[in-house]
């Protein structure tokens, strides 16, 4: 099954695929662009994975400042991060490498508590998709990505589909892939990443209670490159959806930030 929510004629909807674009829960059928998408399930904590695939790690080596270490890279991400598919991401002036994260989004379904890794994929509700920018200037280490670089308001897209674990067989088989103005800049598998799902529901809930809305971010492969204000950005992850996300100036916002 596949689900989202959606803002529409003045109120929040539920909204389920349909030839036409999406139906909503009273029946209506609506356009995708006649909508204003969301997050396609009610949010809790963002936990997001930072150099989790073999390829994308070689991408990087030469400019790690510290070598990684058999734990995950885990960071944190809070709400006003996330922004709905077609929706519109912030790229501040005068920076110079912004890019693009296609991620795997795992969605826990209920409470995980000091879970085995062979019992783990029992506490997954379902898939979606993510783009989660970077801006490469503030970081302050390679290896430890900063609140500024990965913290930003509006700079991770999400959905647009919640798909259910059970239309997924298998997380790790994947294929991946980012477009920038229709050109594929980016493939990539979910077989490649380092720290797989059930790995990962082990280590978190051995030491953070998971809740139900909580999000895990997977990592992304290699092929990021810069983007700039005007480029549509579409994330792609075969059988949970197609994420789209444009660029623009800090004029829309009405707000500048110092770059050092």
């Amino acid at each position: 099954m596949k689900s989202a929510r959606v803002a529409y004629a003045g109120a929040l909807h539920a909204a389920v695929p349909h030839p036409a674009g999406l139906q909503l829960a009273d029946g209506r059928v609506v356009a995708e662009q006649q909508v204003v998408w969301l997050p396609p399930f009610e949010v809790g904590t963002i936990i997001a994975l930072g150099l989790n695939y073999a390829d994308h790690l070689k991408e990087l080596s030469k400019e790690l400042t510290v070598t990684t270490r058999d734990e995950p890279l885990v960071f944190l991400k809070g709400p006003g991060a996330l922004v709905g598919h077609r929706g519109v991401t912030r790229r501040p002036a005068g920076v110079a490498f912004m890019h693009y994260e296609c991620e795997l989004a795992v969605v826990i379904g209920r409470v995980a508590r000091r879970v085995r890794e062979a019992d783990a994929m029992a506490f997954v509700a379902g898939y979606t998709v993510a783009n989660d920018y970077a801006i490469r200037d503030y970081l302050e280490n390679w290896y430890r990505p900063n609140l500024r670089v990965k913290n930003r308001d509006g700079a991770t897209a999400i959905g647009p589909w919640l798909v259910s674990a059970d239309e997924v067989p298998d997380p790790h088989v994947l294929p991946l892939r980012t477009l920038v103005n229709g050109q594929v800049v980016q493939q990539g598998s979910t077989a490649n990443m380092i720290h797989r799902v059930p790995a990962l529901i082990e280590y978190l809930s051995s030491f953070m209670t998971l809740a139900p809305g909580d999000v895990i971010l997977t990592g992304t492969p290699e092929g990021t490159v810069n983007v700039n204000v005007g480029d549509e950005v579409i994330t792609e992850i075969d059988g949970v959806g197609r994420l789209v996300n444009t660029l623009v100036g800090d004029e829309v916002f009405g707000r500048q930030e110092n770059v050092r």
